[in-house]
């Protein structure tokens, strides 16, 4: 709280000697100040790291007591209990750990016109003092992304370990029963109270690492205004400059500052879901010796359908992962409509990315709650929204059997409801969120021929003007596509028409297509396939 008075004093020095000689006064002023800012650096680091250390001692008590009272309770507890409520207490603390700031299209609008009218204007102010500030900002900018960089990889081995942690416990709730009968409570408890203990560890290394980085980023900050000042001071020494115009600059200055960093939103317009796979080279970081990619690139046009088949654990599904930045490549690049996605706002990406899986997820809800999460505020879904994507997606039919209809309880995951209705009911979901960009991950392999055709029909209705990406093994769910890419060895290998793929002999596509039951290995066998696929098709139903 001193340095404003201080600053108001070289202000002053500044004012009340226009013209003079006030060169030592204006540098002894400015020494005291850099020694108060760097106090002020170590007491901020200091701080943060005081408060994360005894947040994150909180946090492990609690988890630990708290597993600890779950073990302790009357198996009739387990049976009226849900697994995934007692793993959401036990993990609710996430908001700890997240580090994302929630911005919307206001924000992202008003920070890009704070940076690009205050750079404007301090030029307009004073173009040399305008050069002096920008030229020493990038160093800084790069000194702050390679930091970055390494803190976001040791966030992510404390998030890995919680994740261990909260493993470990589900499958001890999971299964109370076992570690009951063999009277194993005490050693399950103490496996737990080692992994937050490990879990604690690393979060105190992350607030070391923190403190340091937010000590360092508030000196610069402070340094490059002290810095403003000095050399404003001189230009109004030599008449440059005057003091209102000093202060216009700072504060141009300033609001630059705050807006640098918000993440990318793009308009409407701009949107389209063309995507860029560009060089990819990824390992998980729990398995950083495995390279899952090396050299991949894949372009998908916006609007356009592309499917991926490849061998099973190539890592067709590591590229949703990586789409929806739940992991970011190694090496490389992945961009929308030539925006890399690590520039863009997460939170808003995400909402454009719709998702259909083998397995797709319920929650233990009415079916209308279900479908209503796909839209950005589910409160604000009506009857009549939710009625007409299930009659899209072919799930009205089955849902209005239901005594309860849309007000059916699904159960645990959906337990209660078939296979062919859980992915209706995620194609309805997905429907209502009307994504820009589809990504299909198996959606139709576990089915029956019945429940693929009227999924598989939901599907094509989905897909319309999307950018889609299909993962399948199937023909009839490739067939079609646009273009088919063939994944293997970590890159595409393979890429075109799914009638060129097949009239390969030696293509790995044919190969893998030769696999299916419904393949016959003959010449002719890509021209037999459709009428075989309508004949099975029309026995069943």
């Amino acid at each position: 709280m001193s340095a404003p008075f201080f600053l108001g004093k070289v202000i002053d020095v500044i004012y009340t000697n226009p013209g003079g000689d006030f060169a030592d006064s204006l540098t002894s002023l400015c020494a005291l100040l850099s020694g108060i800012f760097l106090c002020g650096a170590a007491a901020n680091a200091t701080r943060v790291y005081l408060m994360q250390t005894a947040g994150q001692r909180i946090v492990k008590r609690l988890r630990a007591t708290l597993f600890s009272s779950i073990l302790k309770q009357e198996t009739a507890f387990f049976d009226k209990t849900r697994t995934g409520e007692l793993i959401n207490r036990l993990s609710s603390d996430t908001a700890l750990l997240g580090r994302s700031v929630t911005e919307n299209l206001s924000d992202g609008l008003r920070a890009g016109a704070q940076a690009s009218v205050g750079v404007g204007m301090m030029f307009f102010v004073s173009p040399n003092l305008a050069a002096f500030v920008l030229s020493v900002v990038p160093p800084l900018a790069v000194l702050a992304v390679i930091y970055g960089r390494y803190l976001r990889k040791l966030t992510k081995v404390t998030q890995d370990s919680l994740a261990e942690a909260t493993q470990l416990a589900e499958e001890r709730i999971g299964n109370i029963r076992t570690v009951r009968a063999f009277g194993q409570e005490m050693s399950e408890m103490e496996k737990y109270t080692n992994k937050v203990d490990y879990v604690l560890q690393l979060a105190k290394k992350e607030a070391l690492a923190r403190a340091g980085f937010f000590g360092a980023t508030g000196l610069s900050g402070n340094l490059i205004v002290l810095s403003v000042l000095y050399k404003g001071g001189l230009l109004m020494g030599s008449a440059y400059m005057t003091v209102g115009e000093l202060s216009s600059f700072l504060m141009y200055a300033f609001w630059v500052g705050i807006s640098i960093g918000e993440g990318i939103i793009l308009g409407k317009d701009t949107f389209r879901g063309a995507l860029e796979f560009k060089d990819i080279e990824f390992a998980y970081p729990t398995r950083p010796e495995t390279s899952i990619f090396k050299d991949f690139s894949l372009s998908i046009p916006a609007g356009s359908v592309m499917a991926l088949v490849g061998p099973s654990g190539t890592g067709k599904s590591t590229i949703v992962s990586l789409l929806l930045r739940l992991y970011d490549p190694v090496s490389g690049t992945i961009t929308v409509d030539g925006f890399d996605i690590r520039q863009l706002n997460p939170l808003w990406f995400r909402t454009k990315i719709g998702t259909v899986s083998q397995e797709p997820i319920l929650f233990s809800c009415s079916i209308a709650e279900n479908i209503a999460y796909g839209a950005e505020d589910p409160s604000t879904v009506t009857a009549e929204e939710i009625q007409k994507v299930a009659e899209i997606a072919n799930a009205a039919s089955f849902i209005k059997d239901f005594p309860k209809g849309f007000d059916t309880v699904v159960g645990e995951k959906g337990i209660l409801l078939s296979g062919g209705q859980k992915q209706r009911i995620a194609i309805a979901r997905a429907l209502l969120k009307n994504p820009k960009i589809l990504l299909l991950d198996e959606a139709t392999s576990a089915l029956d021929a019945e429940n693929e055709y009227l999924v598989q029909e939901a599907l094509d209705r989905l897909m319309e003007g999307r950018t889609v990406l299909i993962i399948a093994h199937r023909l009839s769910t490739i067939q079609n596509a646009d273009l088919v890419a063939v994944l293997g060895q970590g890159k595409i290998i393979e890429c075109g028409k799914h009638e060129e793929l097949l009239a390969n002999p030696h293509g790995l596509f044919r190969k893998l297509m030769q696999k299916q039951a419904f393949l016959q290995n003959s010449d002719t066998f890509a021209l037999d396939i459709q009428s075989r696929e309508k004949d099975v098709l029309e026995e069943n139903i």
